[in-house]
């Protein structure tokens, strides 16, 4: 169950929003084996002048913050990161080199999912592990 934060600088088409929405879940279903219907994203766009960045980045700079269950592998990750940039350099057309990806991984007992449960004592119904 990620929860998916991304940020990106304002003006952009609602087919360039959606591209990289469905980039960053393709990702995660190829790399962590989420289930494909298990889909929690926001995109929040920002004015130049309330997004900053180095030097050198284009205005299709996006930030990615995930939210995740503990427990992937460290080559899982390698994966996601590769796989979202892959994805996204496709389409929309984002370069590598504009993309940030934060991976934040708090414990299961710090989730609380179906019905208030600690995500601890809650079967997923998919690997964790992966």
């Amino acid at each position: 169950m990620p929860l998916v934060r991304i940020t990106i600088r304002a003006g952009k088409s609602l087919q360039y929003k959606n591209a990289v929405l469905d980039g960053v879940h393709e990702a995660l279903v190829q790399a962590f084996k989420i289930p494909d219907h298990d889909r929690f994203q926001i995109l929040s766009e920002h004015v130049k002048d309330h997004f900053e960045a180095p030097a050198g980045k284009t205005d299709s700079v996006t930030i990615i913050e995930l939210t995740v269950f503990r427990g992937r592998s460290a080559e899982a990750k390698k994966l996601l990161y590769r796989t979202i940039v892959d994805i996204l350099a496709k389409a929309p057309g984002i370069p590598g080199d504009d993309i940030i990806i934060v991976l934040h991984e708090p414990a299961l007992e710090n989730w609380g999912i179906r019905g208030g449960k600690p995500a601890s004592e809650v079967d997923m119904g998919f690997k964790i592990d992966v």
